[in-house]
Order: C-alpha cells, then sequence, then structure tokens
C-alpha cells in the first residue's frame, strides 16, 4: 500500500503563515454531528469511507461522452483517486503540506484530481478556468507553489508562468502535468503504470487542506486557508439542515469546483450524502436546462442570473419554449454567489413550480451560513443562520443592532477566515465574529435581508470583481489617462462592471474606443471582469489627497 513518504517531514509553509491565534475567529462546534476527531482526512471521510460502507457500486460522477450519460461508481472514482494520488508522491515527489495548484473545468478528471491531493495530504490550490496568468502567477507566488495538475486545453496561461522571459514567470512552479490529454507524459498515461492502492496519509482535522483564493478590493489575491474539518464540516451544515439529500439525489449546475460554492455543490455534498453529481464542463441556461433532463437531475445549483434565464426558457407562455425540457425530476434549486432578487424567485417558481433555496456564504467561511427550506421563505430575505452557525448585525462598533436597522453582517460557527499571510486578516476578524463584508438588515423574527456591499467589491453574476484591479488593467492601455470602477446596479446579474474613463489628448470616447478598451481588459485578466459599461468623463472626483471618490461614482451613475 503506497502512502506519502514518511520518512521525509512535512511542508509546514501553510501553517507557518496562518495568522496570530488572537486573530482567529471563535470556532463553534456545537452540534454533535460537528464534533469530529482529531484525526481525520477529508477525502477518506467522502470516498474511502463510503466504498468501505458498502456504497462502492453507487453512482458517484455522471458525465457526457458523445452526447451520452456515463457514470462512475464510488468503487472507480477511488481506484483512479488512488493512482493519481500515488503519482504525485512516487513520481512528482510531493509530501505532506505541499501546495497544488489545480487548473481544469468540471469534469471527472479534475474532481480525482482534487481528491487525491486531499487524500495524499498535499494542499489543494484549485483555480478557475477563466484566470490569466497574471493572476495564477499572483497564487503561485503567495502560496510558494510547485507543482501543478492542469486540463490540456488551459495549458496556455499557466505555461507562461514558467517561461523565464515573461513578466508573469513565478519561479517557484517547477512541474505541471497535465490531463485531459492523450499524450505521452499526461496524468492518464502516468496513472496506467500504477497499481491503485494508496492509503490516505493520516493527517490532523485540523491540518491545513486547501487554500481558496479570492479578489480583495486592492486586487491583490487573499488566500482563504480551510482544514479537513472545515470541508467535512460545511457537508455536515447547510446540506443538512436546509438541502436533507438522499442517496438517490442527482446533483448539477454550474458552480467550478474552483469555487468553494461549487466545490460543495458539485462535489463534497452530494459524496458526503452517498449521491451522484452530474460534471460537464461548460453550461449556458439553455444547456443547463437539458442536462437536468437527460440526467434527471434532482438537485441544482446555480447563480440567480441562470435561474432569471432558465425561467424565461421553461415558461411554457415563452415562444422559444423547448419541449425538451422536461424537469419533472428537479426538486431542489440552491441559489449563492450573489443576492437572489425576488423578481427573479417568483418568476423561476411560475415556470418550474420550485421555491429556490437561497443563501449567503463567503470563500472565508467555505460555504453558506445563512439560509432557508422551501417551506421556511419569507420574500426578500436570505434566510436564518443555520443549525452551527450564528449571525448578527453589527454597528461600526461592533454592538449588535435592533431589528430593523442596517449594519454589518456578523458570522460565527465551525468554519471561518484564516487568510494566508494577509493583514487583512484583523479587518475581516473583530471580536470573534467574521464580517463578511455585506451590509444586512434582520427583522423582529430573525430573518436577514441582504442591502448591499460594504466594500468596493462588485459581484456580477455570482463573480467577485475587484474595482481596483480593473482600473490598474484600464490604466495600462496607452488612451487612458484616470479611470474610476463600481458597481453598476444590474436586473440581470446583480451588478455590472461600470468604468469611468478620462482619456488622454488626442483619443475619443466613442464606440470603436469603448471596444477597443473592453477587448484590451478581456486580453489580460479573467474575462468576466470586463466593464460593461464605459461612461467618458472630464475629470474623476477625489479627495483632496487625491484618493478617488467611488462613492461619487456611485452617486453619479445612480443620477
Amino acid at each position: 500500500m503506497t502512502t506519502a513518504h514518511p520518512s521525509s517531514p512535512p511542508d509546514t509553509f501553510a501553517r507557518d503563515r496562518l495568522p496570530p491565534a488572537k486573530q482567529w475567529p471563535e470556532l463553534r462546534f456545537d452540534l454533535p454531528e460537528l464534533q469530529y476527531p482529531a484525526r481525520l482526512n477529508a477525502a477518506a471521510e467522502l470516498l474511502d469511507r463510503a466504498v468501505a460502507e458498502g456504497d462502492g457500486r453507487r453512482p458517484a460522477i455522471w458525465m457526457p461522452v458523445d452526447g451520452q450519460p456515463m457514470v462512475a461508481t464510488y468503487a472507480q472514482l477511488q481506484h483512479r483517486v488512488n493512482r493519481i494520488a500515488q503519482v504525485l508522491v512516487e513520481d512528482f515527489g510531493l509530501v505532506p503540506g505541499n501546495r497544488v495548484l489545480l487548473r481544469g473545468p468540471n469534469n471527472a478528471m479534475m474532481a480525482a484530481c482534487w481528491l487525491a491531493v486531499i487524500k495524499a495530504g498535499l494542499i489543494a490550490v484549485a483555480t478557475m478556468p477563466l484566470l490569466r496568468a497574471k493572476e495564477l502567477k499572483q497564487m503561485i507566488d503567495k502560496a510558494q507553489i510547485t507543482h501543478a495538475l492542469c486540463s490540456q486545453p488551459l495549458w496556455q496561461e499557466i505555461a507562461t508562468c514558467t517561461n523565464p522571459n515573461s513578466e508573469h514567470y513565478a519561479p517557484t512552479l517547477k512541474r505541471i502535468g497535465y490531463f485531459d490529454d492523450g499524450e505521452g507524459g499526461s496524468i492518464e498515461e502516468l496513472v496506467s503504470f500504477k497499481s491503485g492502492e494508496f492509503t490516505a496519509v493520516d493527517t490532523a482535522a485540523d491540518d491545513v487542506a486547501l487554500i481558496a483564493f479570492t479578489s480583495g478590493t486592492t486586487g491583490e489575491p487573499k488566500g482563504t486557508v480551510h482544514f479537513h474539518r472545515d470541508i467535512i464540516a460545511m457537508c455536515d451544515c447547510f446540506p443538512r439542515s436546509c438541502l436533507k439529500p438522499t442517496k438517490t439525489d442527482i446533483f448539477c449546475g454550474t458552480p467550478p469546483i474552483a469555487f468553494t460554492f461549487g466545490l460543495g455543490g458539485m462535489l463534497a455534498f452530494p459524496m458526503r450524502a452517498r449521491a451522484s453529481t452530474v460534471l460537464v464542463e461548460k453550461l449556458s441556461p439553455d444547456l443547463l436546462l437539458q442536462t437536468i433532463a437527460r440526467f434527471k437531475a434532482t438537485i441544482c445549483f446555480t447563480a440567480p442570473t441562470f435561474y432569471r434565464q432558465m425561467a424565461m426558457l421553461a415558461s411554457k407562455e415563452n415562444p422559444q419554449h423547448n419541449p425538451q425540457y422536461k424537469l419533472a425530476s428537479l426538486k431542489k434549486c440552491v441559489s449563492a454567489g450573489e443576492a437572489l432578487p425576488d423578481a427573479t424567485r417568483q418568476q423561476f417558481k411560475a415556470a418550474t413550480g420550485i421555491e429556490i433555496i437561497d443563501g449567503i456564504g463567503a470563500t472565508e467561511m467555505m460555504h453558506i451560513f445563512i439560509s432557508h427550506t422551501p417551506q421556511t421563505v419569507r420574500r426578500g430575505a436570505t434566510g436564518k443562520p443555520i443549525p452551527g452557525y450564528q449571525a448578527q448585525v453589527q454597528d461600526a462598533n461592533g454592538k449588535e443592532c435592533p431589528p430593523g436597522t442596517v449594519g454589518k453582517l456578523a458570522v460565527k460557527g465551525p468554519t471561518g477566515c484564516r487568510y494566508l499571510d494577509d493583514p487583512r486578516q484583523a479587518s475581516y476578524v473583530r471580536k470573534g465574529w467574521n464580517l463578511t463584508g455585506d451590509a444586512y438588515m434582520m427583522d423582529a423574527d430573525g430573518y436577514f435581508f441582504y442591502q448591499a456591499r460594504t466594500d468596493d467589491m462588485i459581484i456580477s453574476a455570482g463573480y467577485n470583481i475587484a474595482g481596483p484591479e480593473v482600473e490598474s488593467c484600464l490604466l495600462t492601455h496607452e488612451a487612458v489617462a484616470e479611470c474610476g470602477v463600481i458597481g453598476l446596479a444590474d436586473e440581470e446579474r446583480g451588478q455590472i462592471v461600470k468604468a469611468f474613463v478620462v482619456l488622454k489628448a488626442g483619443y475619443y470616447g466613442n464606440q470603436a474606443m469603448t471596444k477597443t478598451l473592453q477587448d484590451y481588459v478581456k486580453k489580460a485578466v479573467a474575462p468576466y471582469k470586463y466593464p460593461r459599461k464605459i461612461e467618458y468623463v472630464e475629470s474623476l472626483p477625489r479627495t483632496e489627497t487625491g484618493k478617488l471618490q467611488r462613492f461619487r461614482l456611485r452617486q453619479q451613475a445612480a443620477a
């Protein structure tokens, strides 16, 4: 039985760079199901235990192959995970605590690679397919990543980080293993020589299992550190109390596994319930409806933008309604990533008869901590704190606000914020509470109502976008003298990115210039961050010290 090199000392990089204990949030494990043993490996708990307890023949991952549903059982998935873990240990020479960057779409190999990294006691750093070399370099440098597993079609951006002549060169990255690739030396070829016998590393429940990166208001990524027990805790809170899945459920949806929202909904939640999940690499609202019908999915995870478009397509009153959208199997739908407009909830319910389960979570908190069941919905509200979590609305001094007062959302529970070597930890955690950056109001019955973001983060179609990062990108264009970026309210996407641009002399703010700047941003950073609206102005509002007053831009946009 292969295991990680027992004679090699573990890599303590991540643990050494956790914030000091006094800056940690208060962690609470009040529920019986949250009483975890001191030794715990999340992959062994999700996968090996399922096989050991007799569920090896149950379907684990569904995938479309040549248009037809194909499935991998829990036993087959375990064998693939074990062989990948053997490659990581025997061929790559990795030891517990080493960080491994994962870059791939939602497919069976991406899921297996993630599980293999966790099982081998390594630290997973999953990244979204849309990220560019600049953003990947920031993560690689911050987490001091030496190895990566990458889907071959996504090779170009990560390969740039290994080029010493590139401005995005990341010197610590030494080796990339490619999957979804039939060429020699691919992960698929390497695993073909392995036995499939691998014993999960005996990790502590509070050993670091993953680093999930999220953008800050400055655009500099923050690495949120989560332990093995955090992965299991997210499975034992929201799903147990609100979603209540069973072994016969089939999950599907759009959030990438690189998002903690997607990691839960598309992989960890179904595995914890011994259910199955449908992993499809690219989904539009139309294709998601087709996927639900084809695989007879029962639970769907996606963002409000998708639900709104799906409702229009699924409505029988829509002239474009496709009779192939047979949604009889669909029972529960979960929305998160951005605030769910009540109009979208009602539109989807009218089209499908399903009451969407709304929720708010955060990368720092791992997953959803305020939600509801379909039976306890209150119009306009996100819900109540789920069992295992506490939440309150606080004023600027950290004092709890009375019902009906808008203030800062503060949360505590079995998971919480631990930034990797980042001074912003002191801003997120105050007096043991996690301050999520959201403004909320709580009514007299304990329901929480979202109001707005309290910082400059823009949330568009479920993506977090830092306005200053887009500004920095625009400012590198030869035509731009100054710029300011804000989030503009949008009925369909929640918010869109709007840029106020001051052009240099000799340049003109017309449609051609707008397209040029939009294309420029798309090529430099993840395409979803580009400004969908650009307004050309003579000057930008600033303080006496020269600081950009974004709140005035928001006022101007609203007017």
